[in-house]
């Protein structure tokens, strides 16, 4: 069954199918923004975030967006005021995580998804042992 949602940008109705919740045309005008902001960032390496801002009048959450996503990276700057780490704050250039908090997730995600895979894998070896099993499967035909 397919998801239909409302778009966060527009409002219009359409199938979600995963991601940021925008519809088709709001994801293209983000697309258009993205690389036009590229392209400015590319014509004039070091440009600060309120001039790329002003200049191209894309608001500074909207850039602050494409940073956390990890497709734009701060440079040059040994005080990074724009991006915090989630977890634990420290300055970052790009993402959402700094690359400690980072590597900690993966692990602790890694040592989760080990525990589930041990879990279902009892259960299965449990259910082999006391299971119900068809002794001729012609029966069912």
């Amino acid at each position: 069954m397919p998801d239909v949602r409302n778009c966060r940008r527009c409002g219009k109705i359409f199938n979600y199918i995963g991601g940021n919740p925008i519809c088709p045309s709001c994801r293209e005008l983000n697309e258009q923004t993205f690389k036009k902001v590229k392209e400015y960032l590319y014509n004039n390496p070091g440009a600060t975030l309120s001039e790329v801002s002003t200049v191209l009048e894309v608001s500074v959450e909207k850039i602050k967006g494409y940073l956390k996503e990890g497709r734009l990276e701060i440079i040059g700057s040994d005080s990074n005021l724009v991006l915090e780490c989630e977890s634990c704050g420290k300055a970052i250039r790009t993402g959402r995580f700094c690359d400690d908090c980072s590597r900690d997730l993966t692990r602790d995600l890694k040592s989760t998804a080990s525990e589930i895979s041990e879990t279902l894998s009892k259960k299965d070896s449990a259910k082999s042992q006391f299971g119900m099993r068809y002794l001729n499967k012609d029966i069912l035909k």
